[in-house]
């Protein structure tokens, strides 16, 4: 089996390079995908994510899963089929689509990071390794 370019790029949420120039922590600069940005670790890959998704909350106040799944993956870039995005997250990480959610909350957090990799990647996301990626996310946010 293959492994999945998310993973081979330790980006498990497959997240764009920034067009800013601003690199994310532990991202490798240039990065050698044509779209996706690559991280020295997975663990600076789910930080990242949790960056982002915590970003989307403060900037944009998408609260639920569906507001920022909505964000992350829409319906308007070809081949996003976002609404079941939305359902696997939701039912994978035990939380209601539209539930509210704080985004600096771990025991919500972690789950819903974890479910997004498995849906981007098509491979349960190793725990340890999302839970070292809040841990980073938490020390410098």
């Amino acid at each position: 089996m293959t492994t999945p370019r998310g993973l081979r790029n330790n980006n498990p949420l497959n997240i764009e390079k920034s067009k800013g120039g601003n690199p994310w922590q532990g991202e490798i600069v240039p990065s050698k995908d044509s779209r996706f940005a690559q991280f020295r670790t997975v663990t600076y890959g789910y930080r990242a994510a949790f960056k982002l998704l915590n970003n989307y909350q403060r900037n944009y106040g998408l609260d639920t899963i569906r507001k920022m799944i909505t964000r992350w993956a829409p319906p308007s870039d070809k081949g996003n089929d976002t609404e079941a995005y939305i359902r696997a997250v939701s039912t994978r990480s035990g939380v209601p689509a539209d539930c509210h959610i704080t985004t600096t909350n771990r025991d919500v957090m972690v789950p819903i990071v974890a479910a997004m990799s498995f849906v981007e990647n098509q491979v349960e996301a190793k725990m340890f390794d999302v839970q070292a990626g809040w841990d980073l996310f938490i020390q410098n946010r």
